[in-house]
């Protein structure tokens, strides 16, 4: 592990003391962590235990010396799994796709999805190139990390560095009325 138990870590044999080693070094982090991912206390402690029973089921010698490393990506991968699901499930409830929808406009209705888009895609032409070319890619095309860096020829660190502060820069600059 990269702290200040980094040579601790690299004497530890079995892969039971290193969960309890990672347990007591960064279980109170990584659920912070999960915490901006899932909003949720509950739901966080449980993608945290998962994330510790995923590194109980590994090789000690191949997660030992980046062990925190590979805590905070695996932890990363369940919460946007948990969350893929819970979309799904979300959509799963919704009405059979082949009725006719009902159309009902608000009274309160304050911008029609066309003008969103307008709006959205100008407060895109804000951001930096690279920045919007991401979120684009990501949102727009759906497509993953891996194909984004093999797209534009940056590497996945660099795609998800670009969209975070993308996103985060968005968060500030769109219209309240876009929220809704």
């Amino acid at each position: 592990m990269e702290s200040h138990g980094g040579e601790y870590a690299q004497s530890i044999s079995t892969i039971s003391e290193l969960v309890e080693f990672a347990m007591s070094e960064y279980e109170s982090q990584l659920i912070v962590y999960a915490m901006g991912y899932m909003h949720d206390l509950n739901r966080a402690r449980d993608v945290v235990q998962d994330t510790y029973i995923r590194l109980y089921q590994q090789d000690v010698s191949k997660v030992r010396k980046n062990a925190k490393s590979w805590l905070y990506t695996v932890c990363r991968n369940r919460c946007l799994d948990v969350l893929r699901k819970e979309q799904r499930m979300i959509l799963s409830d919704q009405p059979d796709l082949g009725q006719e929808p009902q159309l009902v406009e608000a009274p309160d209705h304050k911008v029609d999805q066309g003008e969103r888009v307008t709006q959205l895609k100008a407060c895109l032409d804000e951001l930096p190139e690279n920045q919007a070319k991401v979120i684009l890619l990501k949102f727009e095309q759906g497509m993953s990390y891996k194909e984004i860096s093999d797209e534009t020829g940056l590497s996945g660190g660099n795609v998800g560095f670009l969209l975070h502060t993308g996103l985060k820069k968005l968060r500030e600059i769109i219209p309240s009325d876009l929220l809704d």
